[in-house]
């Protein structure tokens, strides 16, 4: 099959729409399941290059949760720790397999931007990582293959249309891509550029350690910037990104947000939200939904008189703003990637706030060296890589 056509494009009023092989060759995927839409495929095919890259520059499992063409987390297949599995929500599952825990991780980072995700997977989908997505709230998943009893459990999903595609892991891309825009057609190389080493190998803040676990961190901030709507900033920790700013038009701004999603991931884990005692008739997403508003400034609109009662069983203490900054200045070795140079120092201040202690960027502006001068300042390490990752 070299063509595959579509209910609609980006909307519904956007037809006639397909995907195909503009050379008459054969598609490099088979739908298995499902009827997925025009920004499925945009999710999938870039939620798989960013999953294939992530375990070539890494040698793990990896997984991603796209929505609207940007990851809302991406992880490899680390073990998840108990506060983890329980932030995640998987803390009843058990031990789980390494594939299972990278989606873990890649959905459990913004669990509020992840509802309804497209999924990418690196590896076969086993059993363990269907059991998860099962049960969450999700339009697909893409992967070079699924066990028979992951299929049967995926294709039991959304009574069964869940959108279920197969890769061919050994597809290999035509060097030139193109696409149009008001009928005229763009065309250029491939951004085939290899996440490595070398890259992170120009170091100029005065502290030039990068323990090999940082090295990690930045690889997989980088390889998810290269698939993230520009202008675009991502935090790491320990193998997963904990907090993706997409598509903003200014750096700071991108900064800021991946920082306050940063931020929220970590205020998840303090003692005042694990100790929350949910009515048991909440879903995931509705404990989510009350998480997000009761780490945030609104927090009154779950913990009025009237309101509360209808999400907890007991009446949470405010969780002010004294105690959250100073369980915050506990978050501490987070890694920060950026797409593009950072314009002005501000950034840098900002990254601190949430724990930052290795940054990977470009470099390049008029005023890099007041940037290396705030760095210094905190004895953060910071790499120029020289390049680029803008995605559009």
């Amino acid at each position: 099959m070299n063509e595959i056509e579509l209910k609609y494009g980006c909307n519904p009023n956007q037809k006639p729409s397909r995907i195909f092989m503009e050379d008459g060759t054969e598609l490099p995927v088979t739908v298995l399941n499902g009827r997925p839409g025009y920004i499925n495929f945009l999710d999938a095919f870039n939620g798989w290059q960013l999953v294939k890259e992530l375990k070539q520059a890494t040698g793990l499992p990896a997984a991603t949760s796209f929505k609207h063409v940007s990851p809302a987390g991406a992880a490899v297949g680390l073990p998840l720790d108990e506060t983890l599995a329980k932030i995640y929500w998987v803390d009843d599952l058990g031990e789980l397999s390494p594939l299972a825990c990278a989606y873990a991780r890649a959905r459990g980072a913004d669990r509020m931007s992840s509802f309804g995700d497209f999924i990418a997977l690196s590896d076969v989908c086993d059993a363990d990582t269907a059991r998860l997505i099962k049960r969450e709230v999700s339009d697909g998943v893409i992967a070079p293959g699924y066990t028979e009893e992951a299929m049967e459990l995926l294709k039991a999903k959304k009574k069964g249309a869940y959108n279920i595609i197969q890769i061919d892991e050994n597809y290999v891309p035509a060097p030139i891509e193109k696409k149009q825009v008001y009928g005229i057609t763009f065309e250029q190389g491939r951004n085939e550029l290899d996440v490595n080493g070398d890259l992170l190998s120009n170091i100029v803040s005065r502290n030039k350690e990068i323990p090999e676990k940082a090295l990690i961190d930045m690889k997989i901030a980088l390889i998810t910037l290269k698939y993230t709507q520009s202008n675009s900033v991502c935090y790491v920790k320990n193998g997963q990104a904990i907090g993706i700013g997409a598509g903003q038009q200014s750096r700071i701004h991108c900064t800021r947000l991946a920082g306050s999603k940063a931020d929220n991931w970590f205020l998840r884990q303090a003692p005042q939200v694990m100790n929350l005692q949910f009515v048991d008739s909440l879903g995931r997403a509705d404990r989510d939904n009350a998480i997000d508003v009761y780490i945030g400034d609104e927090y009154e609109d779950v913990l009025a008189d009237g309101v509360w009662e209808k999400t907890f069983k007991v009446k949470p203490a405010v969780f002010t703003r004294e105690e959250k900054k100073a369980w915050l200045a506990q978050n501490q070795d987070v890694t920060l990637g950026s797409d593009a140079f950072f314009p002005f120092s501000d950034n840098v201040e900002r990254a601190h706030k949430s724990g930052v202690k290795y940054i990977a960027q470009p470099g390049g502006s008029v005023r890099d060296d007041l940037v290396i001068e705030c760095v210094d300042k905190y004895n953060m390490v910071m790499a120029f890589t020289g390049i680029r990752l803008f995605h559009h």
